[in-house]
């Protein structure tokens, strides 16, 4: 039986092998609805006939009606336009349009048409051909949302976004419909916004990019002498920037990303777009938030939460008193699917418990703040539908126009707040940390790192949920292996506490530089001093606040912003008047216990 460092190891070069895509071209996956038809026109009228990649095209349609798409979208173009027919094979320069009352898939180089569903859900054809395609073609996945009602398509473009691939919408303005390219324009996964001729215009300028094209994307040492230089004069301007060091990120996925961008703008030599880089910061940003790879959904693999409701919570509650709160912590959160599923997991485990203990779920992740207040609003797309039950709608969510929002009952017990798991300090006292596919993104260096903190923020027993091509390889001292099918693990007691190193050099910005910003040239020693103190306490410490025996702030201490907020009316500096929501019990509780630890010192 093969070891799990041997399967993570093949599964990354499955990975490394399928990043390119099926077919030896993009594919270009367009969902529309109402008014989609004019703009799908003028997309085509501004496409060359030999762009090399083929068009998919899903429109909502009256199920009971034959369509005349095919020949009406045929005076738009020169390429073929076809009636998508199950089995059908893509073709480079056709486009090819859904049948009536049919669902449209792409699968090894094929198209899928399959009969759609009599069901009482809402009928999402654009997010079931996106996901497919973002499943089967990876980067060379290109995604279009175009006019139309609802929130169809934006799940669907995420993924594609998401696996590498590029990502279209419509603006606001030129649709007849907003209602698709909002929704999708929010989620935040849109790489362009700009009306239909325009969208043609770039996809044909963007076609031959050697991101989109068939052979293995070349190394960036095979394009330019010194790309190696440049590869890392890259890193150190996002590493300036953000204060994130991706050198030791998994090194293909970091590199793919940078050519994605350079996709994006049609550029081709490394060293234009790392000149680009250090005038151009808001491409910095962007740049980043691609390197963070959001894949993220609800209940993904559903076999996994019922495992943890099986061995996993029996095992936390089990000689834990009823009032003592069961905490967990899902570094990689993104927009917080993830949290939430487990969230709701542990509610359903507890409904048949004579008593529910407080569940506090701590979820982290490297993104922009944008991302974590998404997280934190809990609101999503209509689209969910394919992944959330019925029953867990029902129960779960309240439904507000063409959106889903997570109940407040589950919101609460979620706080999400931005952390680098490589340099900052990990929670502790924590009975389970959901941590999926995130390892196989860094090096075996970075691992070795993340791994023995994660041991450290556990109790005993405590569990730590891995991906399913993950493993915690050198670390089998550390962890026993619970479940292989689930990849859950247990922590080991050990003699001696693992010793963390929690700040790094190596994975922050040199203070050299921040006090040469901060000080002017005349500066005394006392003015460098306390500039350093600013830099320590501002970067490297724990956020915090201090304040007086009334609780009112004193001085911030760090990015705060993750857990105080003003509240509405008058201003106040009170801490727990500005607690976020879900905080202010326990912010008391700290507070009334360093209260009485003070008294008696």
């Amino acid at each position: 039986m093969a070891s799990d460092e041997t399967k993570e190891a093949s599964a990354q070069v499955e990975q490394d092998k399928e990043e390119d895509g099926y077919t030896a071209f993009p594919v270009v996956a367009i969902g529309a609805s109402a008014g989609g038809l004019d703009a799908f026109q003028q997309l085509l009228a501004n496409l060359p006939a030999d762009t090399g990649m083929a068009f998919v095209l899903v429109q909502h349609l009256d199920p009971h009606h034959q369509s005349r798409l095919t020949e009406v979208l045929s005076r738009s173009t020169a390429m073929p336009v076809l009636e998508a027919a199950h089995n059908m094979e893509l073709a480079p320069d056709h486009v090819y349009i859904i049948p009536p009352n049919r669902n449209l898939a792409v699968e090894q180089g094929r198209l899928q048409v399959t009969p759609r569903e009599d069901s009482q859900r809402v009928h999402l054809p654009v997010d079931h051909l996106f996901r497919s395609l973002a499943r089967e073609q990876k980067a060379r996945a290109i995604g279009v949302i175009l006019s139309g009602t609802g929130s169809d398509g934006t799940q669907g473009l995420a993924e594609i976004k998401a696996v590498g691939g590029i990502t279209f919408v419509q603006d606001e303005k030129s649709a007849t419909h907003a209602g698709m390219p909002v929704s999708a324009a929010a989620s935040g996964c849109a790489d362009f916004i700009l009306p239909p001729d325009e969208i043609g215009q770039r996809l044909a300028a963007i076609g031959r990019h050697p991101y989109l094209l068939w052979e293995t994307t070349p190394g960036l040492e095979a394009q330019e002498e010194d790309a190696e230089a440049q590869y890392k004069r890259i890193l150190n301007r996002v590493r300036a920037v953000t204060g994130v060091d991706f050198g030791l990120y998994r090194d293909t996925t970091i590199k793919r990303r940078i050519m994605r961008r350079m996709a994006l703008h049609t550029q081709q030599s490394l060293e234009n777009y790392a000149a680009r880089l250090d005038i151009d910061e808001a491409e910095v940003q962007a740049l980043y938030q691609d390197m963070l790879i959001n894949v993220t959904s609800f209940f993904r693999d559903p076999q996994v939460f019922e495992a943890l409701k099986a061995v996993v919570y029996p095992q936390i509650v089990k000689d834990k008193p009823p009032v003592a709160p069961i905490r967990v912590w899902v570094p990689g959160c993104s927009t917080g699917q993830e949290a939430y599923s487990i969230a709701l997991s542990m509610a359903e485990f507890f409904d048949d418990k004579p008593i529910r203990p407080p569940i506090q779920i701590f979820a982290t992740d490297l993104s922009d703040f944008a991302a974590l207040e998404k997280a934190r609003a809990g609101l999503y797309p209509e689209s969910i539908q394919s992944e959330v039950s019925p029953e867990r709608l029902r129960r779960f969510f309240v439904k507000e126009d063409h959106m889903y929002r997570i109940a407040k009952m589950i919101r609460d017990m979620c706080v999400f707040a931005r952390q680098n798991v490589a340099a900052d300090p990990p929670f502790s006292h924590v009975d389970l940390i959901s941590c999926r596919n995130l390892l196989i993104y860094l090096s075996p260096t970075l691992q070795k790192r993340v791994l023995p903190s994660f041991h450290y923020a556990l109790n005993t027993p405590g569990f730590l949920l891995l991906g399913s091509a993950e493993s915690v390889g050198d670390n089998a001292d550390l962890f026993d292996l619970v479940d292989r099918t689930n990849k859950i693990y247990s922590k080991k007691p050990t003699a001696s506490r693992q010793h963390i190193n929690f700040i790094s050099e190596d994975f922050r910005p040199t203070m050299a530089a921040g006090i040469r910003r901060g000080v002017s040239a005349n500066a005394t020693a006392a003015d460098f001093q306390r500039e350093a103190d600013r830099i320590l306490l501002g970067r490297y410490s724990p956020a915090g606040v201090l304040v007086n025996e009334n609780l009112d702030i004193i001085q911030y201490r760090g990015r705060v912003s993750a857990y105080l907020e003003p509240p509405p009316g008058d201003p106040t500096t009170n801490l727990l008047k500005m607690a976020r929501e879900g905080l202010f019990l326990e912010l008391r509780n700290a507070c009334a216990s360093l209260g009485r630890l003070a008294s008696n010192c």
